[in-house]
């Protein structure tokens, strides 16, 4: 396993959108879930959302971490895995651990 983390926190995280037509990503762990309009992607920088209309997979090579989709690209958001849920952070007021 940690030979796992080492390899990806040496890694490179970059992102390519070419004309909103298709996008590379680099530093991709793994896909957690994916349709024809969004795409749900571990990278080395955190969960990454892609989403878009008629969006394919192309190509994904874990062991080089690059992840290519084609389709028209609407946006790309990182989602911050740092901060608590409002959720988690009503429950840990009501029950103290």
């Amino acid at each position: 396993m940690d030979k796992n983390k080492e390899y990806f926190d040496s890694q490179n995280h970059s992102i390519s959108i070419n004309e909103r037509k298709s996008i590379m990503v680099y530093g991709v762990k793994k896909i957690n879930s994916f349709d024809d309009t969004e795409f749900f992607v571990d990278s080395i920088k955190g969960p990454i959302i892609i989403k878009g209309e008629s969006l394919e997979l192309l190509k994904l090579d874990t062991f080089q971490g690059s992840l290519s989709i084609k389709g028209i690209i609407n946006s790309v958001c990182y989602l911050d895995s740092t901060k608590k849920s409002k959720t988690d952070s009503i429950m840990s007021r009501l029950f103290k651990w």
